[in-house]
C-alpha cells in the first residue's frame, strides 16, 4: 500500500516508515503539518495516511481536524490516527463520521510492530480498528451523559447549583423549596449517575465533575 505519515515526533515518524518500508509498503511521504499532510494527500492519493493528533503549529487539534476534512474530500484514502493519550471528544467525533476505512490508535500500540502492521492493512482495506482504551472510555462518557439526560429538570437545577459549590440549604434557598425536597433530588441525582452510597461529599464531588464533564465546562 501507498502510505502519507504525518507526525512531528522525528523518532516516530522514522520509525514508522522503517516499519512499513520493511513490510513492503511504499511511504509517499513523511510530513512534519497538518497543512503540507492535505496538499500531499490532495496530489498524491496514497491508500493510507497515518495521522497524529496534535501537530504544528499549536499542537492541540491540527492533526485531527486534517484527518476530517480527509475523509470528507478524499474518501477513497483511508486514515489511521495516532494519540499520545485518549482524546474523547476527537475520537468520537472521527468514529461518528461513519464508513470504512478508519483506525484511531494509542501510539504505545506501534511497539508491537506484528499487530500494528495488521491494523494499518486492516485500516488500507477499508475496515475499522479501535484502540480497546478509546472504546473504553468513550463507552464510559456515552454512558454518563446518558445518565445525566435521566436527570428530571429539577434534578439538573438541583445539580447545577451544586457545582456552584452551595450546600442543600443554599440550593433550598435559592430554588424556594424544602431543605428536604433537596436531600430527595440530591439522593436521586446519586443513584442516576450511579454513585453508591459512601462518604456523601465524596459523592457529591463525584456528581459535580459528572456535570462538569458532561456539560463540558
Amino acid at each position: 500500500m501507498r502510505v502519507v505519515i504525518a507526525e512531528d515526533s522525528v523518532l516516530l515518524r522514522a520509525g514508522l516508515e522503517r516499519l512499513l518500508a520493511d513490510a513492503g509498503h511504499e511511504v509517499v511521504a513523511a510530513l512534519v503539518d497538518a497543512e503540507a499532510l492535505l496538499d500531499t494527500v490532495a496530489a498524491t492519493e496514497p491508500d493510507l495516511a497515518i495521522v497524529d493528533v496534535r501537530m504544528p503549529p499549536t499542537w492541540t487539534d491540527e492533526g485531527i481536524r486534517a484527518a476530517a476534512i480527509m475523509r470528507a474530500q478524499h474518501p477513497a484514502v483511508a486514515v489511521l490516527v495516532l494519540s499520545q493519550y485518549v482524546e474523547e471528544r476527537y475520537a468520537a467525533d472521527l468514529i461518528a463520521s461513519g464508513g470504512g476505512g478508519l483506525g484511531y490508535l494509542l501510539k504505545d500500540r506501534v511497539a508491537d510492530v506484528r499487530e500494528f502492521l495488521a491494523d494499518a492493512e486492516r485500516v488500507a482495506g477499508g475496515g475499522t480498528v479501535l484502540d480497546p482504551e478509546v472504546v473504553q472510555q468513550i463507552f464510559v462518557r456515552s454512558r454518563q451523559r446518558a445518565a445525566l439526560d435521566s436527570l428530571t429538570p429539577r434534578e439538573a437545577e438541583v445539580l447545577a447549583l451544586m457545582a456552584q459549590g452551595r450546600s442543600n440549604a443554599a440550593v433550598a434557598a435559592a430554588l424556594v423549596v424544602t431543605e428536604g425536597a433537596v436531600e430527595k433530588h440530591v439522593s436521586q441525582i446519586f443513584t442516576k449517575l450511579g454513585l453508591q452510597p459512601a462518604d456523601s461529599e465524596n459523592r457529591r464531588v463525584m456528581a459535580v465533575l459528572a456535570y462538569l464533564e458532561g456539560t463540558g465546562r
